[in-house]
């Protein structure tokens, strides 16, 4: 029941009786006091009414009411000036962060923390900043013509000229200004020769988009049919007898971690693969350094020394021509003549931590499974709550294993190695021509080959492999730029083999068409052209028509396709669409970069790690690990305090996204004019996201 705040209407209205209650000043609650009609004469309010024998009894409670209104009311702009002050505070806090940004003055040009130069090729870096300030500089004067247009009564309702202003244009004989005939040849030029290939250009990307969606929705439907049927893939043969609890099934497993100068976390998962529960007699830990830094090496040797003196099985490797990247430093490992004793080789990167039973759970899949190649389990993520910046990739990257690693597993029994937490069959490995080093996606690579060669890939779901996901936009664009410029680079080396294999038809067109092209070419190529380019274009070219359902409601429904496997994550959904519009930028630079093999697309640059565990993960080391390895670490220090040497990190200003931002608000701007509400909201959002990625606002903030 709602309380009543008509006590003013009526002498004989009573209202609700109403007790504010208070512990501080912003923790307050109003409570309703239901009485029954004929009881309300003698119902009492605390013992106020005793203090005031001589009114009537209506109009005490009356009195009291209207007391604990005004309380209420108090203590609501209270909670509206706390409020305010915050969003002052913030607001300040960002200012202070922004001004920061701009007096560092550093750029997406610069060498990051290691020394390393930016992952993109610098031409096309240059070419697409130079096309991003020209296109914006364009419209800035266009949207000032615009503007003063507009305030000489050129009025144009959403995409289409008002009559009145047709005949102007059209009448020879028509007496008009200066300003009046310029403009009216401006609109005459966007409407004969601008309009139509732009209006192409957008039906093309609106095909695309289509097609694209069809292809989420489709993945969507066979997850939830996976969910509805409880499909999951179970091993032919039992690797146990029930009854007993002998497990019987225990071949030889081969377990390597490759890493390279990642002191942040060798330590965790050396320590997980070393607990593996699996006879020691029957697995070797390969620990593959190819670190170049002389003291990461000395303590990722002394850690392999303490295992080795626990009784683990574990060697250390450090190759001293380091050509390849991790795909020669896996293949220089795979040329060991003890290798030919083992059947399967897991792997995992630096920063994994595979559960005691990881192998327990995986290897028996291969038991009478003869045409078994892949077992790939997923990731979860320790820090997937530390930042806005990791909760949008845990979106995506749940989405990635759950439905798309999912779904290509159990109906096509075929899909991209994700590099780590999988463990293959050697034979499929060197059967389909072992680790190459021609691409930055050696994974994908392998798992292509094998395919081709007829080999089947199983994905478990309920197997999760613990990881990290990059904290900063700068380690998170390098990683994204890796992934997106290898499947292109890829795609042209074998396509030809493609077209030979012996695959049936339709895996051949699965591979060529969903794999590669739709997935990895289209995707960024129509969300940076659609959206960046197209639709602030459409705002200075009207003619050309976007529909709304394309700028809002087909992206929104897509995005929250996305987010079903992480329904906790759906608050974020307005910040997720915006996000991966705002990330289109550099995937479509490194779809670019890879598809015409330039320079960046061979660049192999580490993500950074910070060394996260969860709380389970730290119990268990510090109960199992002994501490007596403690040399490496004082080395490190001495040196360190020796040299005065300490790395920092530093945010940075991205330039092609902040000219970007600029462009869209610009747009925005000339979408008001044009009260095309849905576009200027869009264009709005869309440009303060640029700008926060712009201004490297988004992820880890160093002070």
């Amino acid at each position: 029941m709602a309380p009543s705040f008509h006590w003013w209407a009526k002498e004989t209205h009573r209202g609700t009786p109403v007790v504010v209650k208070m512990e501080n000043p912003n923790m307050w609650s109003m409570v309703e006091l239901e009485v029954p009609a004929d009881d309300d004469d003698n119902f009492l309010l605390h013992s106020a009414d005793n203090s005031m024998p001589n009114l009537p009894r209506h109009k005490s409670r009356r009195s009291k009411n209207a007391k604990q209104l005004t309380w209420v009311l108090l203590l609501k702009a209270h909670r509206a000036a706390g409020c305010l002050t915050s969003i002052a505070s913030l607001m300040l806090g960002l200012a202070a962060a922004i001004r920061r940004r701009v007096a560092s003055g550093r750029t997406d040009n610069d060498a990051d923390t290691n020394g390393n130069k930016p992952s993109e090729s610098l031409t096309v870096k240059t070419r697409m900043y130079l096309f991003i300030k020209l296109f914006l500089w364009l419209s800035v004067v266009l949207l000032g013509f615009e503007v003063a247009a507009y305030y000489k009564g050129w009025h144009f309702g959403a995409q289409n000229l008002q009559l009145q202003y047709l005949t102007v244009l059209t009448n020879p004989l028509h007496v008009k200004g200066v300003f009046d005939s310029i403009y009216s040849s401006w609109v005459l030029l966007r409407v004969e020769y601008l309009a139509p290939p732009l209006q192409f250009l957008t039906n093309v990307c609106i095909v695309l988009f289509l097609v694209q969606s069809l292809d989420r929705l489709v993945m969507c439907l066979g997850f939830l049919w996976i969910r509805l049927k409880k499909i999951k893939p179970v091993p032919k043969a039992p690797a146990a007898d029930l009854e007993s609890g002998d497990v019987y099934f225990f071949p030889m497993v081969l377990v390597q971690i490759p890493m390279c100068n990642e002191k942040e976390v060798y330590q965790q998962s050396i320590a997980a693969v070393c607990n593996l529960d699996w006879p020691k007699e029957k697995f070797l830990i390969q620990i593959l350094d190819d670190s170049d830094d002389p003291m990461t090496q000395l303590l990722i040797k002394e850690e392999v020394e303490k295992w080795q003196e626990e009784g683990a099985n574990i060697v250390y490797r450090h190759r001293v021509i380091r050509e390849g990247y991790k795909a020669g430093n896996l293949k220089s490992a795979m040329s060991c003549s003890y290798v030919n004793d083992y059947e399967f080789v897991a792997i995992f990167d630096a920063d994994f931590q595979p559960p005691s039973d990881f192998l327990k759970r995986t290897v028996p899949h291969f038991m009478d499974n003869e045409e078994l190649g892949l077992v790939q389990a997923r990731w979860s993520f320790v820090n997937k709550d530390e930042n806005l910046l990791t909760r949008l990739q845990n979106i995506n990257l749940a989405f990635h294993f759950e439905v798309e690693q999912q779904v290509n597993g159990v109906f096509l029994n075929f899909f991209g190695f994700n590099g780590t937490a999988g463990v293959w069959r050697i034979k499929a490995l060197e059967g389909s021509g072992g680790w190459l080093e021609r691409t930055t996606v050696e994974d994908m690579d392998i798992a292509v080959r094998a395919h081709l060669h007829g080999w089947k890939f199983i994905f478990l779901n309920d197997v999760e492999c613990q990881c990290e996901l990059p904290e900063s936009y700068e380690a998170y664009r390098k990683q994204q730029h890796r992934w997106h410029s290898g499947p292109m680079q890829l795609f042209r080396l074998c396509l030809p083999d493609v077209i030979r294999s012996k695959i049936s038809i339709w895996k051949k067109a699965n591979m060529i068409f969903l794999f590669f092209l739709l997935r990895k070419l289209i995707l960024p190529f129509y969300s940076f052209t659609l959206f960046c380019i197209i639709l602030p274009m459409t705002m200075f070219i009207p003619e050309a028509e976007l529909p709304s359902w394309v700028v809002c409601y087909i992206p929104a429904a897509m995005s929250f396709l996305n987010i079903l496997p992480a329904p906790k994550s759906f608050p974020f959904i307005v910040p997720y669409l915006l996000f991966e519009n705002t990330m289109s930028v550099t995937k479509f630079n490194a779809m670019v970069s890879g598809l015409f093999q330039l320079g960046s697309a061979y660049e192999w640059v580490v993500t950074k790690k910070s060394g996260r565990s969860s709380e389970g993960d730290l119990v268990t080391l510090v109960e199992k690990e002994p501490k007596k390895h403690q040399k490496g670490d004082d080395e490190i220090k001495q040196k360190d305090k020796e040299t005065g040497y300490r790395k920092k990190k530093h945010n940075r200003i991205y330039t092609k996204e902040l000219g970007l931002a600029f462009l869209l608000l610009t747009a925005s701007a000339r979408s008001l004019l044009a009260a095309q509400g849905i576009h200027f909201y869009f264009l709005l959002f869309q440009g303060v996201s640029f700008l926060l990625v712009g201004l490297d606002l988004i992820g880890e903030q160093i002070e």
